[in-house]
């Protein structure tokens, strides 16, 4: 909705139309993030991620508050509960001076405690424009954006197939010769000029549509969630999280607080069955053997094998994530917490079993190749970035298509 909103205000004289397959905008990735509103201190310094993430927070907070969208700017604490962590957590300061993110500052224990109360470290990096906002009601801000500018939304239009129009059924007059491209739902079709597809966890199958190579092929990992109950949602202030470890492919679980005054602690990170699957038994077999027999999967899986046991036993054992979370937090309690909510995230793998970090742009082949613009992978922090990589993304749509 960003890249549409972006493309509508660059191009008012254009007519443009999203198609979404769910009945309703951000049902998925953008509505079942973390919400956080990252400051860009964990990107390699000079990398697309980390220019886009500083821009897009600044990008976000101007947004928000042009538009009146509740957030909050609770802040992050990086927190090192061991002394191996504390060179890793020095690298991560320098990191993050180098990205240029405003007011970053090492802090120690006592600082952590007039910040966290409640959290115990060695040391912190501490984030004060770190912030949380609901992404989901972002996406429905943006869209209405496009459609007061005269963009269209279509739901329930999940698209199976992009086709050229043959020469000789194309219409005469130059305004129909315009758009010799169908998109096609089931019966439905939509003729058009230009393509943009940013699908999320389907990036890879609506490039395959039009001819490009199945890799990196999306592999979705479940991410669940813990809930802080609601006597003890004062427990946290603001995000506490992990210092990463580089030997693993995923950050780790942390403390998030909501909008809506909930707190979510987690996620860990499994194999989703479905690439929709937020339950367990959310099972497709053709979405779970695809994932199985990919190659950069098993690679990914013989490489993080105790790492992997290690998520699916946390998965399993509210006790043993609990554990975790204790590192930070020690008062916290089994009896403090409930299940909560969970997300899929597009994981983009490649044939190596590398996960993709950078943006991937494609395009189809033949005809189709100078009409399609596949955005196959926006890694995260997404949500954070999006108004940021919708400028991006319009600018490669302008040096693609000539507009």
């Amino acid at each position: 909705m960003a890249t549409a909103r972006e493309l509508i205000m660059r191009h008012p004289q254009l007519t443009f139309v999203v198609l979404e397959k769910e009945d309703r905008l951000a049902v998925h990735q953008s509505g079942k993030n973390s919400g956080v509103i990252h400051a860009g201190i964990y990107y390699a310094p000079g990398s697309l991620k980390a220019k886009l993430c500083v821009e897009g927070l600044e990008k976000s907070y101007k947004y928000l508050d042009e538009h009146n969208i509740p957030y909050k700017r609770c802040g992050k604490l990086i927190v090192a509960t061991i002394p191996e962590e504390l060179p890793r957590l020095h690298a991560l300061f320098e990191r993050g001076q180098k990205n240029n993110v405003r007011d970053l500052k090492m802090v120690g224990p006592e600082e952590i405690r007039e910040i966290e109360p409640n959290c115990i470290g060695l040391k912190a990096l501490w984030s004060p424009h770190t912030g949380i906002v609901d992404w989901g009601e972002v996406n429905h801000s943006y869209s209405k954006d496009f459609r007061l500018r005269g963009g269209d939304v279509y739901l329930q239009f999940e698209v199976c197939g992009f086709h050229m129009v043959p020469e000789s059924q194309r219409f005469t007059t130059f305004s129909q010769k315009q758009f010799p491209v169908r998109v096609t739902s089931g019966k439905q079709t939509v003729r058009c000029r230009y393509i943009v597809t940013c699908g999320g966890l389907y990036s890879d199958k609506l490039a395959e549509l039009s001819g490009c190579r199945s890799e990196p092929k999306i592999v979705p990992f479940r991410g669940e969630y813990l809930l802080l109950t609601p006597e003890k949602s004062s427990l946290v202030q603001g995000n506490i999280y992990p210092v990463p470890d580089p030997r693993f492919p995923f950050l780790g679980v942390h403390f998030t607080p909501r909008i809506d005054g909930s707190v979510w602690l987690g996620p860990n990170a499994v194999l989703a069955f479905k690439r929709e699957g937020y339950k367990p038994t959310d099972i497709n077999l053709s979405d779970l053997c695809e994932s199985l027999k990919y190659r950069g999967f098993q690679k990914l899986a013989i490489q993080h094998l105790g790492y992997g046991l290690k998520e699916i036993y946390r998965s399993i054992n509210l006790k043993a994530q609990v554990k975790e979370l204790q590192k930070f937090v020690p008062s916290l309690t089994v009896a403090d917490v409930t299940r909560g909510p969970t997300g899929v995230r597009a994981q983009a793998l490649d044939k190596n079993g590398n996960l993709v970090d950078d943006f991937v742009f494609d395009s189809g082949s033949g005809d189709l190749g100078e009409r399609i613009l596949h955005v196959r992978n926006a890694p995260s922090p997404g949500a954070t970035s999006s108004l940021a990589i919708a400028r991006m993304v319009a600018d490669k749509v302008e040096q693609t298509f000539f507009l």
